[in-house]
């Protein structure tokens, strides 16, 4: 009698995991739509599959306009106290 059940529930837990890797199907075709009307690309944020790099130069650019952005501020804070 207990195989009986068995039989049965695994015959109904195969059942519910068909449906469920349907619904998951239909899920992903509705977020590739979606992604594809919005213009999206969850791979990368440029869209151009790679990611930007700065040169050497900009980063210290950068680097050297933090510092004096930071010892204005100092400066005024000096200035205060």
């Amino acid at each position: 009698m207990a195989s009986i059940e068995l039989g049965e529930t695994l015959k109904a837990l195969k059942v519910e995991r068909a449906k469920v890797h349907s619904d998951l199907a239909k899920l992903d075709r509705a977020i590739t739509v979606l992604k594809e009307l919005s213009g999206t690309n969850s791979v990368t944020t440029n869209g151009r599959g790679h990611k930007r790099t700065l040169s050497v130069a900009a980063r210290n650019k950068i680097a050297k306009a933090q510092k004096l952005r930071w010892a204005k501020v100092r400066r005024e804070r000096a200035g205060k106290a």
